[in-house]
């Protein structure tokens, strides 16, 4: 299981509870499908999928656990067809116009009619959690599915001292400085690509691909004002991600030096690969993080 997104959380406090006391947790919220007129669950499920019952899978002293949204499917267009066919025939039995809590009830009936009928689609959304490192990382690209999980975790333990990244430096800053100058630090490479953004308000914004970004042209861009808002990087020879104003990691590759150590490894179940992908992923994850703290000055911790 690759992350392919990281939403970085800081443990402010440290995370004390073992899997088998997290799983006890968990499982007061275990995903469950939707009920006949339901129109979404949500739950935790066990990171290996159905080969497994366990919700928490540990690993070297990291935990992963997965939430599971399922959610029912109501065509827009098809609901608002069959709604002006009750309205109207029930302003037709009644002859006048129908009043708007009136119409609002109906959609509501019909709505509870259709949901035993609807289809039904599910999303998973995997996170682990580093009680020695102090950090939940969740492999979710937008910033609500993040913040779902945690407050669904939050829910199941109580509390959750857990925080977003807060550098010394502002990473808009520092990642401007890097395109500017053309020097970042030695185990950062530049890739070839980025969005850049006016400073002021609504200010325009120039997305770039497959790009060289060392030609004068991007110069010109930052020399006007405009501040790098993304960046694509590789760290090390062992990463490679766009990085944010936010610190958030998208389109995270784990390049050749890392999948050797997976190739190396034999296995014969696919719970054991899963294992292996794991413990890999999280260690490198692990030596990772703290760097990301350093590029940008550090944690802020005020």
């Amino acid at each position: 299981m690759w992350f392919k997104n990281l939403s970085i959380f800081r443990l402010t406090e440290e995370f004390a509870l073992t899997p088998v006391e997290l799983e006890e947790k968990l499982g007061q919220i275990a995903f469950r499908p939707c009920g006949q007129h339901e129109e979404a669950t949500f739950g935790w499920t066990a990171p290996l999928g159905k080969t497994s019952q366990q919700l928490v899978h540990a690993a070297n002293g990291f935990m992963m656990i997965c939430v599971k949204k399922e959610e029912k499917v109501l065509p827009a267009a098809v609901v608002n067809e069959m709604l002006q066919e009750k309205i109207l025939e029930a302003e037709d039995q009644q002859g006048r116009k129908l009043a708007k809590k009136e119409r609002a009830a109906i959609k509501d009936e019909l709505i509870f009619e259709l949901l035993p009928r609807a289809f039904t689609f599910s999303n998973k959304t995997y996170a682990y959690i580093d009680p020695k490192g102090g950090w939940i990382v969740v492999d979710a690209a937008s910033a609500k599915k993040a913040e779902d999980l945690l407050s669904l975790l939050r829910k199941c333990l109580g509390s959750l001292p857990a925080v977003p990244l807060n550098t010394v430096d502002k990473p808009v800053a520092i990642m401007t400085d890097w395109l500017i100058n053309n020097q970042p630090p030695s185990d950062i490479t530049i890739e070839d690509e980025c969005e850049l953004r006016s400073p002021e308000e609504e200010g325009g914004i120039i997305r770039c691909k497959r790009h060289d970004l060392s030609l004068p042209e991007i110069k010109n861009h930052l020399d006007t004002g405009k501040e790098v808002i993304k960046l694509a990087v590789s760290w090390a020879d062992r990463l490679a991600f766009i990085i944010d104003e936010n610190l958030a990691v998208k389109r995270l590759k784990f390049l050749d030096l890392i999948q050797e150590q997976v190739t190396d490894t034999e296995t014969s179940s696919e719970a054991e690969q899963f294992d292996v992908d794991f413990s890999i992923m999280s260690l490198e994850l692990a030596n990772f993080l703290p760097r990301l703290l350093e590029l940008f000055g550090g944690e802020n911790k005020a």
